[in-house]
């Protein structure tokens, strides 16, 4: 093995990340299936790499047998004690057969197994960086698209963005910087395949954490997102802390930590309301901007019956209902909106000795 080889082991090294030991057993492995395809051998051998030198030798490996049955892999305990005397039965002996011209035809050989072991090493170091970014949000820059996917550079590898994960509010153009939600990160015989999405729910999870500092220390948690991707989303927000604000916190400062993630998703309207354990106060919260007088609650089926002002009902329920849609998923209960006459003329309100709900004692926004 020439010098040549070896400096371009420590270059592949340094410039790919591979570890010196993973890429001096490919070369074993390659060197090995050389010599028994140039050599029509079927030996159990061991190759003898000198890192320093760059010479190699080819040992053949065979068991010390009482009688011998097959020559390349045995040898009898008479002829092993030619070579050394303590030899005993199922010992092991090795011989060297390193061909004369073995350099030159290895070298050759040797060259697309080393690539091959080589590559699949890269792709697993990819893997195994990637893997650990599930869930997690990513810079990355359009490459090129086609009917089905469009492909987006994260640097070490491209990634996929398929059509029902783009926002349809959006055009990409080469060259765009987005930043993406890693979805699913598969090993595939072609190496890694990343999938990603701009709608995902967790998306909006992720930039309200790299915009808000409470949110990414622990100080406020976001209990739930509610996303129709383009359109509106709702995030419920949570504090232990009594003397922190969690709506105030995600809004930030004349509103623009909660601007600066509308301005990613290309003006996509964002409520941000608190969460609340109590299904009643959570219902009415999520139902912002509108106005709530009362919730009555099924425990048994996790549904909820919402009554609001008669001049609130087209403002609960939203534009195609999206309103309460959101509301349904972000608190997990089924919601069902009466107006405030309709809901007395069938009896349901108001109720006797308990207090009536108002909008106005949450502190709910509604950015567009």
């Amino acid at each position: 093995m020439s010098s040549e080889l070896l400096d371009a082991l420590t270059i592949l090294e340094k410039e790919k990340g591979i570890s010196r030991d993973v890429l001096i057993d490919a070369m074993e492995a390659a060197l090995i299936s050389a010599y028994r395809r140039n050599f029509n051998q079927a030996q159990n051998v061991r190759i003898d790499l000198n890192l320093g030198s760059g010479s190699m030798r080819v040992f053949a490996r065979k068991e010390v047998v009482d009688e011998v049955f097959d020559p390349r892999l045995e040898i009898s305990l008479e002829d092993a004690r030619k070579i050394n005397p303590n030899y005993v039965v199922e010992d092991v002996v090795e011989l060297e057969v390193t061909p004369k011209d073995f350099g030159r035809i290895a070298a050759q050989t040797a060259k697309q197994v080393v690539t091959q072991r080589v590559r699949e090493a890269e792709r697993g170091i990819i893997y195994s960086e990637f893997i650990d970014r599930e869930e997690d949000i990513m810079t990355g820059i359009v490459q090129r698209q086609d009917p089905k996917f469009i492909y987006v550079s994260l640097g070490k590898i491209e990634a996929i963005l398929p059509a029902n994960e783009q926002m349809p509010n959006e055009h990409y153009k080469p060259h765009d910087r987005i930043k993406v939600f890693i979805t699913k990160v598969e090993k595939t015989t072609k190496g890694p395949q990343i999938f990603v999405s701009r709608t995902h729910p967790g998306l909006l999870k992720r930039l309200f954490e790299i915009e808000v500092p409470e949110i990414y220390d622990g100080t406020v948690e976001i209990k739930s997102v509610a996303r129709e991707a383009g359109d509106r989303s709702k995030i419920s927000v949570h504090s232990d802390n009594k003397e922190v604000d969690p709506v105030g916190s995600c809004v930030g400062p004349r509103g623009n930590r909660v601007q600066a993630v509308v301005n990613e998703l290309k003006g996509e309207k964002i409520d941000i309301v608190k969460w609340s354990e109590d299904p009643v106060v959570f219902v009415a919260n999520a139902l912002s901007p509108s106005k709530v007088l009362d919730v009555l609650v099924n425990e048994a089926e996790k549904a909820t019956t919402v009554i609001v002002p008669d001049y609130q009902l087209s403002l609960a329920i939203g534009k195609r209902g999206q309103n309460a849609r959101l509301a349904a998923k972000l608190t997990g209960w089924k919601i069902d909106i009466k107006a405030e006459t309709e809901a007395r003329e069938i009896g349901i309100f108001p109720r006797d000795n308990e207090p009536l709900l108002s909008a106005d004692d949450d502190y709910e926004e509604d950015f567009d």
